[in-house]
C-alpha cells in the first residue's frame, strides 16, 4: 500500500503496516503517496470527488508565526516536482518576519491539499534549525561553526537538521550524509571512546597522523584523562607543527569548558610557541556562551542541542483564493498577498 497514493479514506482503512517493518520513520515512498498527511486533508479529497471540485483551482499562502531564516524551499520543491502546482518562495536563507508570506502554490487542491502536512512540518522545523545555526554564526562572527546536533534527533531526520544548520550558516557539519546533501564533506575529530580504549591521548594523537587520509585536520581532544591544559601541551610537544588544533570538551560534572579554562590553555599554548595551535569548544554551547570563549581565544565551535533542539516555527497555510476569486477565512485578509520577496522555483 505505500507503494500506492493515498486518495480516500478508504484507502487509509485498508493500509496495513506491516509487521516486520525495521523502523518508525516514514520512508520517501511513503511521504511522496500521502502517508503522513494528516487524515482531515484525505476527508477533504473525498468531499471535494463527491461534489466535483476536485479540479478546482486554489491559491495557498504560507506564513510563520515569527521571525526567521528560511529553509526547507528545496525540499518542498522536490516533494511537489511531479505536481501541476506553481510554487513560489523565499529562497533557503533568507530572513523572514513574522506573519510574512514565505511560500504561495497555485493549482488544482486536490493536487497539493494532501501535503500540507508534510510542507508545513517540513518549513517549520528546517527553518528552526537554520535560524539557530544563524544565531550561532553571527556570535562567532568570522570564527567557524560547527554542528554537532544529529545525536539529538531521530537519524531519520538528523540530515534534514544539519543541511539546515548549514542553510542558516554554520560552517560545516558531523552527521555524514547532512554534509553531503549540502554539497560538503562531514567534519568532526574523534571521541572520547577512541581515547578510552587505547588509554593515552598522545598514543590516538600519533596514531591519527598514522592512520588518517592526507590533508584530514588534525585536531586532537584533551580532556579524557589529564588535566586539559597539561594534555594540551603533552600532545602539542608530541606533534608540534602537525597540531592543528585541541578539542575542549569537560563534561558538566567538572564544571564545563569555561572561559578560564580556554584563557589558560591559550595563554599555556603561547607560551611554549604552539600559537599556530587552534582551540576547538564544545559542550553545551549557545551564542552567549559562544562569544564568551570567543573573547576568551577559543576558534571553533561545536554546537549540538542549541540547534537540534530549536523550537520549530510555526507555520499556517491559507487558501486565499479559488477559482479565481479572492477569498479567506474570517480573519484573514481575502486575496493574494504582495510579497516581490518570493521567487518561482517551480512553474
Amino acid at each position: 500500500m505505500a507503494g500506492k497514493k493515498v486518495t480516500s479514506v478508504l484507502d487509509v482503512a485498508a493500509y496495513r503496516v506491516k509487521p516486520d517493518r525495521r523502523l518508525f520513520s516514514a520512508s520517501h515512498e511513503e511521504i511522496l503517496n500521502g502517508w503522513t498527511a494528516d487524515i482531515y486533508f484525505v476527508k477533504t479529497l473525498d468531499i471535494l470527488y463527491h461534489l466535483g471540485h476536485a479540479g478546482d483551482e486554489a491559491v495557498a499562502e504560507i506564513f510563520p508565526s515569527g521571525p526567521g531564516i528560511m529553509c526547507g524551499t528545496e525540499e518542498v520543491r522536490r516533494l511537489m516536482q511531479d505536481l501541476p502546482v506553481r510554487i513560489e518562495a523565499l529562497p533557503e536563507g533568507e530572513p523572514f518576519a513574522p506573519r510574512e508570506v514565505v511560500m504561495r502554490l497555485r493549482g488544482p487542491y486536490s493536487a497539493y491539499g494532501v501535503y500540507e502536512t508534510a510542507i508545513l512540518g517540513i518549513l517549520a522545523q528546517s527553518s528552526a534549525w537554520a535560524t539557530a545555526a544563524r544565531e550561532c554564526k553571527d556570535a562567532a562572527g568570522e570564527k567557524k561553526v560547527l554542528c554537532f546536533g544529529a545525536r539529538h534527533v531521530h537519524p531519520a531526520v538528523a540530515p534534514v537538521m544539519e543541511r539546515a544548520a548549514l542553510v542558516g550558516g554554520a560552517d560545516g557539519a558531523s552527521c555524514i550524509l547532512g554534509a553531503k546533501l549540502a554539497g560538503q564533506e562531514p567534519l568532526g575529530t574523534i571521541p572520547h571512546a577512541c581515547f578510552l580504549i587505547v588509554g593515552d591521548t598522545v598514543t590516538v594523537a600519533r596514531a591519527y597522523l598514522e592512520a588518517m587520509p592526507a590533508g584530514a585536520p588534525v585536531i586532537i581532544l584533551v580532556d579524557t584523562f589529564k588535566d586539559e591544559a597539561e594534555e594540551t601541551l603533552r600532545v602539542a610537544d608530541a606533534l608540534r607543527e602537525k597540531l592543528e588544533g585541541v578539542r575542549l570538551d569537560t563534561p558538566a560534572e567538572r564544571g564545563g569548558v569555561t572561559v578560564d579554562l580556554v584563557r589558560e590553555v591559550r595563554a599555556r599554548l603561547d607560551l611554549e610557541g604552539y600559537s599556530h595551535v587552534k582551540i576547538v569548544v564544545s559542550g553545551g554551547l549557545d551564542p552567549d556562551r559562544i562569544r564568551q570563549l570567543s573573547a576568551a581565544g577559543a576558534d571553533f565551535f561545536g554546537v549540538g542541542s542549541y540547534i537540534s533542539d530549536a523550537r520549530p516555527i510555526d507555520m499556517t497555510m491559507d487558501l486565499k483564493e479559488v477559482r479565481g476569486r479572492p477569498l479567506a477565512k474570517r480573519g484573514r485578509i481575502p486575496g493574494i498577498t504582495p510579497n516581490p520577496r518570493l521567487e518561482v522555483i517551480k512553474s
